[in-house]
């Protein structure tokens, strides 16, 4: 994201915003009152039409003052998909494959910018499939990527078997996670309950408010424990992945099936004796609105993106298990210098190099960022990991 800094938002929640508190509060109440924070998450992002990746509101761009709440690679240089398209074509080539499948494909901006260069390269795919399950992310993608034709297609589901290059970046940090608490060294699942506050209405009477303060935390004892014990006795909240990691298993099922093909991931995230270090105490949830960070998931439901960081361990268990081998597993800087992002770079007017740079630059994406390769099979020395390979840290 483009500002880490924290920020406090007080204004008053627009209608939708309120209607999707009110749909949150019923959802617990139905519950019987208490709700795991991955189903409180996953409302929050995608109830239809009122969560935050299911309403109109603008997400991505480079500065608040365009409306946008934070910026994704694509969205600071078109140097990003290029590249990336070198590594696509590449796999293309070694599965023998000739489909490209995105998943959250955002605004567009990687689908035009890989189609754009695979084109120019002479080896634009047959077919290009976007998987989004926002309808109003899917009708900018459609008026952005008209140029394309009928290569470019969207789905709602999986076939049985699958073929070709899968694509997903920033995409794992958006799926719903469990929340884990140890507290007095007894473990938690963090849930959420619903705290309705109270008005007076015009004719004196009492009557519920939904509002930011309507929910609350609340813990219950739980057997489930994060994939590495955490040293110490301290107190800790960190996160389980279990909708990610069941993600990328049904992926990695299905080009299983189809026999050739091939997926990187890019998001940010930690092998998982990073992410599960003692020092990591109070986990990786996170909400971005406006370009700039907090930590108070329960509040503005539906005007902010929430996200945690990737296990990327657990991703690759889950694709191993279901039969896909890993390619690599580097920074996102070393994959883009090794398929020769600086080559593009020394190309352009200097004004135009400074974006490129905060995709290689270690306090920027570079090293927050991470890629994972994987294949159908054993795979190849892919070109994206010959340089500073990081899967022993897996």
């Amino acid at each position: 994201m483009a500002d880490n800094s924290s920020v406090s938002h007080t204004a008053a929640p627009h209608a939708p915003s309120v209607e999707l508190a009110a749909h949150i509060a019923g959802a617990i109440q139905a519950a019987g009152g208490w709700l795991p924070f991955d189903r409180f998450m996953q409302l929050a992002l995608y109830a239809p039409g009122l969560g935050y990746y299911a309403h109109g509101s603008r997400k991505f761009g480079q500065l608040a003052r365009d409306g946008s709440d934070f910026v994704t690679a694509p969205e600071l240089s078109p140097l990003f998909g290029q590249t990336l398209a070198t590594a696509v074509a590449e796999a293309l080539q070694h599965t023998g494959t000739d489909e490209v499948w995105e998943f959250g494909a955002g605004s567009g901006a990687l689908a035009e910018q890989v189609l754009g260069e695979l084109a120019q390269r002479g080896q634009a795919p047959r077919r290009y499939t976007i998987v989004d399950v926002s309808g109003a992310l899917r009708a900018r993608q459609q008026q952005r990527l008209t140029a394309h034709g009928a290569i470019v297609q969207w789905a709602d589901t999986l076939p049985e078997a699958m073929t070709g290059v899968v694509l997903g970046n920033e995409v794992l940090d958006a799926m719903p996670v469990k929340l884990l608490a140890r507290v007095d060294g007894a473990w938690h699942e963090r849930g959420v309950i619903f705290k309705p506050n109270w008005s007076v209405a015009p004719d004196g009477q009492a009557q519920t408010a939904i509002n930011s303060e309507a929910f609350a935390w609340s813990d219950r004892a739980t057997a489930l424990r994060p994939p590495l014990a955490i040293e110490g006795g301290h107190d800790c909240v960190t996160e389980i992945h279990p909708q990610a990691e069941a993600f990328v298993r049904t992926v990695a099922e299905r080009l299983a099936r189809g026999g050739r093909g091939a997926a990187f991931f890019i998001d940010y995230g930690f092998p998982e004796a990073e992410y599960y270090h003692p020092q990591r105490h109070m986990g990786t949830l996170a909400c971005h609105r406006a370009h700039r960070m907090d930590d108070a998931p329960l509040a503005d439901v539906g005007e902010k993106d929430i996200t945690a960081h990737v296990n990327f361990t657990g991703i690759a268990l889950a694709a191993q298990d279901a039969g896909l081998s890993v390619l690599g597993y580097t920074s996102q800087g070393r994959f883009l210098l090794n398929n020769g992002l600086a080559e593009r770079m020394a190309a352009l007017p200097i004004i135009e190099r400074a974006p490129a740079m905060k995709l290689l630059a270690e306090h920027e994406m570079g090293e927050l960022f991470k890629v994972i390769g994987l294949a159908v099979g054993e795979g190849w020395a892919a070109q994206g990991f010959a340089a500073g390979d990081r899967t022993h840290r897996l």
